[in-house]
């Protein structure tokens, strides 16, 4: 008698017209998890808006669905997955997903080409926020409802909802889930990687539904509630209207918001060892310990900056220090600037506020988060690393480590944060040399390509937080999209698939030379 388990994976994977395909596969079951995101946005095009793109909507949704279900016929898992091959499913499903999530959004022709559409796209499954759709408010509902679950879909990661159809296949999954680094770790939440990865979405489900009640209460009507609690909860920072959160001006809903960044900014696994009875955690945690210090010091520092030099009045120096520390701490990317509240954009803000803006840009929020960013651990890690590295250099003899908490890192772990901070300053700095080189000024692609390489939406210069992508060239675009990829899925995805597919094609050039 064949238990459920093996029933499934003999009917999925037992056939011979499947090919081998890890990466395969696991796309078709990503692109799957899409197509109910599609219909209920087309469900609210039909019923609530005048611009007729349920076609456009329900075409994408037709065209998602047939990929997904050629790739999960065609294609099979084997037994094993080594970790090289982990980081190129995790790359193929995150492209693949960006350009099924294209397809509505070039169908309704909003946004005029393909390559905006997948501009889009790529913004919103990174959690970036940063956008090409302009004026943004004369889309249809249904296609900014689409526009804000790519946000929500891309916050905790494709691949954390396929994993957990895996354990079914007898395949496991919780190397996907370790290397998919802006959503869960590995830090188990239950025994099993598929009980995990349920628990991770009952949460992320459950903030969301709690952000968008408690936005009605403030006001807001249900469209309004549901759309920026989706992109609340994701970090991303999509909002359906052109002055984002400034386009309410209420100090209440940007309350509401503020505290839902700093949740989402912050550690799931903290908060479900919090409800499950443990709320000390978050005190024994030091990287939330200095995620919450860092934001608030930044915060009071540009309040009072832009009240010292008389830029802002002192109740609009803390509404708007305090909103804006929040939303590029946690890289969520909201803006609350709008006509009655001008102080919201921080491209007009003193130098010095606009500088001290620049590290949260940087560093993001915590590991284990929706957040973007390098990560305050890693940040945390590198100090410690590089006062430990002085200490040597002034004492040759001293045996110092470092530590986090309790706990002496090994040297390997060391190397790897550091290797990794060294791979992403690289990074920045070529992007922003290749965006100088595409026309941009000095400042906004500077802060363009930091943006971007941590998904946090708005940049400086030309590209501030009431401006809008379009200032960049297409091939600048082109350029930032890739960043984009690579600071979501923190370098390893992207590179190593590349260097497989490299490594790929050079045996099969060594395999025709010896023919």
């Amino acid at each position: 008698m064949l238990t459920a388990k093996q029933a499934t994976s003999r009917l999925l994977k037992d056939r011979p017209w499947k090919v081998s395909s890890r990466s395969g596969f696991v796309v078709g079951l990503g692109l799957l998890f899409l197509v109910p995101g599609m219909l209920f946005a087309t469900l609210v095009e039909w019923g609530s808006s005048h611009s007729h793109h349920e076609l456009a909507l329900g075409l994408g949704a037709l065209v998602t669905l047939a990929a997904a279900l050629l790739l999960l016929t065609f294609t099979r898992l084997d037994q094993d997955m080594p970790p090289a091959s982990v980081f190129t499913v995790v790359a193929w499903t995150w492209i693949a997903s960006s350009l099924a999530g294209a397809l509505p959004l070039w169908f309704s022709g909003e946004l005029g080409s393909f390559d905006n559409a997948l501009f889009e796209s790529v913004s919103g499954y990174t959690a970036t926020g940063s956008t090409v759709l302009s004026p943004i408010e004369t889309a249809g509902r249904g296609v900014l409802m689409w526009r804000q679950l790519i946000q929500w879909y891309g916050g905790m990661g494709m691949v954390v909802l396929a994993v957990t159809i895996l354990p079914f296949l007898g395949v496991g999954g919780l190397g996907l889930i370790t290397a998919e680094a802006p959503g869960p770790t590995s830090d188990r939440l239950a025994p099993r990687v598929s009980s995990t990865a349920r628990r991770l979405w009952a949460l992320y489900g459950g903030i969301t539904a709690a952000l968008a009640v408690a936005l009605m209460i403030c006001g807001l009507g249900l469209y309004d509630a549901v759309a920026h609690a989706l992109t609340t909860a994701s970090t991303g920072g999509f909002s359906p209207y052109d002055s984002s959160v400034g386009h309410f001006d209420s100090v209440a809903v940007e309350t509401v918001i503020i505290v839902g960044m700093l949740i989402c900014g912050a550690s799931f696994t903290l908060h479900w060892r919090a409800i499950s009875g443990n709320p000390r955690s978050y005190g024994q945690s030091s990287e939330f310990r200095v995620y919450i210090l860092v934001i608030l010091i930044v915060a009071l520092a540009t309040t009072a900056l832009n009240q010292m030099h008389g830029i802002l009045n002192i109740t609009s120096s803390i509404r708007n220090g305090f909103f804006t520390a929040v939303t590029l701490g946690t890289s969520t990317g909201f803006g609350n600037a709008s006509e009655a509240n001008p102080g919201g954009n921080f491209v007009l803000w003193t130098p010095g506020a606009q500088a001290l803006l620049l590290p949260l840009m940087v560093v993001g929020g915590m590991t284990g988060s929706t957040a973007g960013g390098l990560k305050v651990l890693r940040a945390q890690v590198m100090a410690k690393y590089l006062r430990v590295g002085l200490l040597r250099v002034k004492h040759p003899r001293v045996v110092a480590r470092v530590k986090l908490g309790q706990k002496a890192l090994p040297e390997p772990v060391l190397h790897r944060v550091a290797g990794l901070v060294a791979l992403y300053a690289l990074t920045a700095f070529v992007g922003t040399m290749v965006l100088s080189v595409l026309g941009q000024d000095l400042i906004t692609a500077s802060s363009g390509a930091v943006s971007a390489l941590g998904n946090m939406g708005p940049a400086l210069g030309e590209a501030g937080p009431t401006s809008n992508f379009l200032v960049f060239t297409r091939p600048a675009r082109a350029v930032l999209m890739a960043l984009m990829l690579i600071g979501r899925l923190e370098f390893f995805a992207i590179f190593l698939m590349l260097v497989a597919a490299y490594e790929r094609t050079r045996r099969v050039a060594r395999v025709k030379l010896h023919l």
